[in-house]
């Protein structure tokens, strides 16, 4: 037997022995660092040439099994997955060959969700990349269908090619998945954000979420959770496995603090957006539903609970459709509201933040994008939100951070830090305050000019920004004072260290803005020559540990006082002061 027909004899022995097995790469929220979903990626035996699944679906579909492979894989993806909540999301491929093939039978996948326990609410189909899609109006005809079930849409590979782009007007997905050529070195590459800025807003506009593949660096991390991309994959976050992921701490940090300055500090709750709604038990006739939204004509839908817990979602068109049949009201007149409620609504908790929530919603199928969110409190019912007004609080308080954000480095300018101190007095609870300032910063600006005093400014933010996540905790604030001159406000129980990671981190990287030039002697404000090999950092930190107040004005002239020491002082150096009782 020939080599050509014994790799033949392989793979039908695998097809016919099902020797495919799925792995699970987590896709993880960059709003709160969470695991969103797995992408199911198709493994073969690692004892053939087709354990690569590039080897294995390129030789299926030379062969003409492209489909019954992709059939078995999603079997495979299903029976394996690891999700471990309703709420997330298994992404499973589908190659766009397999729309156009005259053997696809629409509602196979169904029959194998029900046998292991899923819904079509849990699936996302990943149209790859693998060959262009040639029909669209097939494509949109089948993807259609399925959209109908429950079942969401992603683009992959966006941004590497022309066809993927056209499949993206075409199709109009509820994800694109940004490839990694356009991820790879983002935080160094200003064309490749500058493209990525438009990925960002024109999915804001569609209502699309944005999933960055590859992410290998914890600065791509950074800087995509800063642009305001909602999603993120790679092996940085979790490499392939079979059991579910768990992210880093650092990881986790590194979003958080990003996720914050992005969004202007938004840690509001969605408690705080919550309204009264009807509320109902399972066992309620329709009936009676039907007479409430009859007489309120405000009420766009009803809670259904059991036992204070919602369980249930009924809308007043979708109820008003089920009874517009010519037997509905004989059907459905007399039964209870559980058989045609939707059991699947979204419930979120009160603590949850209103952009994780909106995130949530408008990720749903498009006949459930306008529901009521329903919030609870303790697992209880407590009220409930609509679109309108969740998106319309995230406008207000974007507008408000943009007119007083620092247009330099976009972190939270004085109105925020007063508002962030004040609020950090008042909780009478330890906290710490670093002030930054840089040295002979004047100098370097007449020297090297204001181009490059701006990025000497944004370099100092970054390096405020990664200290605070990697040492600091997740409500910990960052702000520009103005100027050279930056505020951190933390509830670490390791203050000193984080100063000294603010000073390593800044002197590991101020000398790549000396252009290779070498000096002895700088010169300061007054004009005065002062040896010096360069821009320093002088950090004020001051450590809250009183239970009761402390003035603002205190804390301010005691960083002053320790600035004018830490100046005094040659190279970057932190001093610090305790107030109030340890």
């Amino acid at each position: 037997m020939d080599a050509q027909a014994d790799v033949a004899v392989q793979f039908q022995k695998l097809m016919d022995d099902q020797r495919i097995s799925s792995v699970y790469q987590p896709i993880v929220s960059l709003r709160d660092g969470q695991v969103m979903g797995y992408e199911a990626l198709t493994r073969g035996p690692v004892d053939s040439p087709f354990h690569s699944p590039l080897g294995l679906f390129q030789y299926a579909e030379q062969q003409g099994e492209l489909y019954r492979l992709e059939q078995l894989a999603r079997e495979k993806a299903i029976q394996g997955s690891i999700l471990e909540h309703k709420e997330q999301l298994l992404f499973i491929n589908i190659s766009s060959h397999v729309l156009e093939d005259p053997g696809f039978i629409p509602g196979k996948t169904l029959d194998i969700l029900e046998k292991y326990g899923l819904s079509p609410s849990n699936v996302v189909f990943e149209i790859t990349e693998r060959s262009s899609i040639e029909d669209f109006s097939l494509a949109k005809k089948i993807l259609a269908h399925y959209r109908t079930q429950g079942y969401r849409i992603a683009i992959d590979d966006a941004g590497a090619g022309y066809s993927s782009l056209q499949a993206i007007a075409e199709l109009q997905p509820d994800f694109i998945k940004i490839d990694r050529s356009l991820i790879e070195d983002i935080h160094k590459n200003k064309v490749k954000a500058y493209i990525l800025e438009t990925f960002v807003t024109f999915a804001q506009k569609m209502n699309i979420a944005l999933i960055a593949e590859g992410i290998e660096q914890i600065e791509e991390l950074a800087k995509l959770t800063q642009m305001g991309v909602h999603y993120a994959q790679g092996y940085l976050l979790g490499k392939p496995a079979i059991s579910p992921a768990r992210l880093q701490d650092t990881h986790r940090m590194i979003i958080w603090q990003y996720r914050n300055v992005q969004g202007s500090n938004m840690t509001w709750h969605i408690g705080g957006l919550k309204t009264p709604v009807g509320v109902f038990h399972t066992q309620t006739m329709i009936s009676e539903i039907a007479d409430y939204f009859k007489k309120s004509q405000e009420a766009v839908g009803v809670v259904i609970v059991d036992d204070e817990r919602p369980v249930g979602l009924m809308m007043r068109d979708r109820l008003f459709q089920h009874l517009a049949g010519q037997y509905a009201y004989s059907l459905y007149w007399n039964r209870t509201i559980d058989s045609v409620m939707d059991a699947t609504p979204l419930i979120v908790d009160e603590q949850v933040a209103v952009e994780q929530v909106s995130l949530l919603a408008t990720s749903r199928a498009i006949h459930h994008l306008y529901d009521l969110v329903i919030i609870t409190s303790n697992g209880k019912m407590a009220g409930a939100a609509s679109i309108r007004t969740i998106l319309e609080s995230i406008t207000n308080v974007r507008m408000e951070s943009a007119r007083v954000a620092n247009p330099l480095t976009g972190l939270p300018g004085n109105l925020q830090i007063n508002r962030e101190l004040s609020k950090r007095i008042n909780e009478k609870e330890p906290f710490h305050v670093i002030y930054a300032d840089l040295d002979y910063f004047k100098w370097f600006n007449d020297r090297f000019g204001f181009q490059k005093g701006d990025q000497l400014i944004q370099y100092t933010a970054d390096v405020m920004q990664q200290s605070v996540a990697f040492y600091g905790t997740p409500y910990d604030f960052v702000g520009h004072v103005g100027g050279d001159d930056f505020i951190a406000i933390s509830t670490t129980v390791s203050p000193k260290l984080l100063c000294q990671e603010i000073i390593n981190r800044f002197e590991s990287g101020v000398s790549h803005f000396y252009e290779g030039e070498e000096w002895e002697h700088v010169v300061d404000r007054s004009g005065v020559q002062v040896k010096s090999e360069g821009v320093t950092l002088s950090l004020s930190l001051v450590m809250c540990n009183s239970e009761s107040p402390i003035a603002l004005e205190h804390i301010s002239q005691t960083a002053a006082q320790l600035k004018k020491q830490a100046k005094a002082h040659q190279g970057s150096i932190y001093y610090f002061q305790a107030l109030g009782s340890t």
